[in-house]
């Protein structure tokens, strides 16, 4: 079997290389998947440049997100058997709950992670997938759709029927969001930055589209939009707080999933308590809000938007393409 390694987070694509294996064995506990197909998140390229905030172990097998088949299981292995089709999650520990530093361990980072043809984990981290999805398909789910889903749905209260929900740009989480908020109902504002990529969000179900080009203060039109009243959640990708704060509805969430491509902004807190929002990090999610997410995957057929499918050899061409910034939907390398 082959794996790509990573000699040490901020080496850049020049630290990627590939290596041969034997094909590794279970111990207790554990499952032995034949990756079918990884995908790429802006994390990945965190990891890459040396700017992401947990530990990665020098020589680690990256990426986060791959689904495949289940070809063997050690002793004590009842969550999954042979020929379950799978995903494993990002933190393998976490299974339910609030998250907490002892669920830090993280696959891709401080764990081997899934661009290889085998990989060894934790039976009970994996979770069976949408039977409708392909395993390309399927491979996109662990970081982003996880990420979308816990801000959407993490804070005890969740979007509701008739909830009006924003979401900024064309990136995963901010697509997956957009599927997901539709799937529960709500009415979804979303934010680009051009024509063509605006035709592209509606035609995935956006209601609105704000243009931040054409109208720069993005906020103040998503507030004309809803009648002055303002959204009640805003998916934040993008680290614009006080913009978000000023979307958002009086008591309404600002879900603040990252800074993609931002310097961090700071947030008055005077317009904060003016709002009386509730700003929430959201770090991925747990093994079971994963399996409730696909539970409404499977129900509404959705379908995860997928930009470009590479070959394993090609997975450097595929880090590069996924880095252009010109991806719409999802970057996946195909294993086998």
């Amino acid at each position: 079997m082959r794996s790509y390694h990573l000699s040490h987070s901020g080496a850049g694509l020049s630290g990627l290389t590939v290596r041969e294996h034997d094909v590794p064995a279970p111990g207790p506990g554990q499952a032995v998947v034949a990756v079918r197909a990884t995908s790429l998140s802006f994390r990945e390229l965190m990891i890459l440049d040396g700017t992401y905030v947990l530990p990665v172990e020098p020589d680690v097998v990256p990426v986060s997100d791959g689904a495949g088949d289940v070809v063997t299981v050690g002793p004590g292995v009842g969550a999954v058997r042979v020929g379950d089709r799978v995903a494993a999650t990002l933190f393998p520990s976490w299974q339910d709950g609030p998250f907490a530093v002892e669920h830090l361990a993280q696959r891709g980072g401080s764990l081997d992670g899934m661009l290889t043809e085998y990989a060894v984990v934790d039976a009970d981290s994996l979770v069976t997938v949408p039977a409708h999805l392909s395993y390309e398909e399927a491979a996109t789910l662990p970081c982003a759709a996880v990420t979308a889903w816990n801000a959407l749905t993490g804070d005890g209260v969740g979007v509701r029927p008739g909830d009006t929900v924003v979401v900024q740009g064309s990136g995963g989480v901010s697509l997956f969001a957009l599927q997901f908020a539709k799937a529960l109902g709500a009415r979804v504002i979303a934010t680009t930055s051009s024509p063509a990529k605006a035709a592209r969000l509606r035609g995935l179900g956006a209601d609105d589209v704000v243009d931040y080009t054409a109208t720069p203060d993005w906020a103040d039109e998503v507030r004309a939009r809803t009648g002055g009243r303002g959204a009640d959640r805003v998916v934040d990708v993008a680290g614009l707080l006080h913009e978000s704060v000023r979307a958002v509805a009086l008591a309404g969430t600002v879900a603040c999933v990252g800074f993609v491509g931002r310097t961090a902004e700071p947030l008055d807190p005077r317009a904060l308590f003016a709002s009386g929002a509730t700003v929430r990090a959201v770090a991925v999610g747990s093994r079971a809000q994963f399996t409730a997410m696909n539970a409404v995957i499977e129900a509404h057929g959705l379908r995860p938007l997928i930009d470009r499918v590479f070959p394993f050899d090609e997975a450097v061409e595929a880090y590069r393409h996924y880095a252009s910034g010109g991806a719409f939907g999802k970057v996946v390398i195909r294993t086998s």
